[in-house]
């Protein structure tokens, strides 16, 4: 099972948020034994140095947001209680709803996330907490918060839209182990606490994320494919610690063995990258980027080695994806001056194929 350490550590312009691990909710009673077959700092490196409304910098305010993380010995600021209902048995076994039919590939869209078009969903109205091992909710539309704590969750072929704003949260927390497939992520109270999912050890492939702050903070052996993850919510202020958030499509903050792959990862106006890799957490390494089209944010991808992992930052491979030219600064590719890519070739502008420049390098 995955640890509290193991889960994806925020903070961000400054870094935003301090995660919150606390529980988001409880199931409806028996949700995992009925089969519903009808039916996720490093202070931005960045070719300027902003202010906020509050005179901080990006960079002091990552650090003012880290206050509450797991692991930083402040006390995090507490979430809004959640509605009381029976949590799932940890030793339900949950009948198996049967897998849908998958979409064709090509370029992730609306057609081809979230939930297939015609799915009559069965509504759960409130938190649901999956603590049995191999449960499957699948065909559903879920009106509240998901935390998992069993290992080998699966959900498939739903909506999750998160209830009452809290600050910070997840629309689906997993601290177990989970499989995400063909599931949007639309938030019922987007606000500037609130990101799509917060994961280790999750596969979430075909997955539709738009309107939250974040999309993914990545933990240990994540992989996202086959994705959309777009139209973030930018917000001048409320973010946790106070002032403006910082939007990543997806953020990893010392953590290991994360794969994006055949993805659109595109956050949307203001937002800081499509995909942010720091060491905050401690060492990371072991990540692939491949075979996305990727755009947005001040650079596109931005990976620095700022936080407790040793350095130069290394172990990141980024090979055949293609860029688009919306990021502010025209940057496809920001590496921090103690960052070295493992592998950087076949990356092209997607609208004329050519290849795009060299990383920008500073701190």
């Amino acid at each position: 099972m995955t640890t509290e350490s193991d889960l994806p550590a925020t903070g961000r312009r400054a870094d935003r948020r301090g995660l919150h691990w606390g529980p988001i909710g409880v199931a409806v009673a028996g949700v995992a034994t009925v089969a519903l077959t009808a039916i996720l700092v490093y202070p931005l490196t960045q070719p300027g140095h902003r202010t906020s409304a509050d005179g901080l910098t990006p960079e002091q305010r990552r650090s003012a947001e880290r206050a509450g993380l797991p692991g930083s010995g402040v006390s995090p600021a507490p979430s809004l209680p959640p509605s009381p209902s029976p949590s799932v048995s940890a030793g339900a076994s949950p009948s198996v709803a049967p897998r849908v039919a998958s979409r064709s590939g090509g370029k992730p869209v609306a057609a081809n996330t979230g939930v297939i078009a015609g799915t009559t969903l069965t509504v759960l109205n409130g938190d649901q907490t999956l603590s049995a091992d191999n449960a499957v909710i699948a065909n559903a539309d879920i009106r509240g918060y998901v935390r998992i704590i069993g290992k080998n969750v699966t959900i498939r072929n739903s909506i999750v839209r998160g209830g009452a704003a809290r600050c910070p949260a997840a629309v689906i927390q997993v601290e177990g182990s989970a499989v995400i497939e063909d599931v949007e992520i639309a938030p019922a109270s987007p606000n500037a606490c609130l990101d799509g999912v917060w994961a280790g050890a999750t596969t979430l492939t075909r997955v539709n994320i738009h309107g939250t702050v974040d999309g993914v903070k990545a933990g240990n052996d994540v992989v996202v494919q086959d994705s959309w993850i777009h139209d973030l919510t930018y917000y001048r202020t409320g973010a946790p610690g106070g002032g403006e958030t910082v939007n990543d499509a997806v953020d990893t903050r010392g953590r290991r063995r994360v794969t994006l792959r055949h993805n659109v990862l595109h956050p949307g106006a203001n937002a800081n990258a499509a995909y942010q890799v720091t060491q905050e957490g401690g060492a990371s390494g072991d990540v692939r980027v491949e075979n996305n089209w990727l755009d947005g944010g001040h650079c596109v991808l931005n990976f620095a080695h700022r936080g407790g992992g040793p350095t130069p930052m290394t172990g990141i491979a980024v090979v055949n994806n293609r860029f688009g030219r919306s990021s502010m600064f025209v940057c496809p590719i920001l590496i921090s001056t103690q960052t070295t890519l493992s592998a950087n070739s076949g990356n092209v502008w997607d609208d004329t194929g050519a290849a795009i420049p060299a990383p920008d390098r500073h701190d």
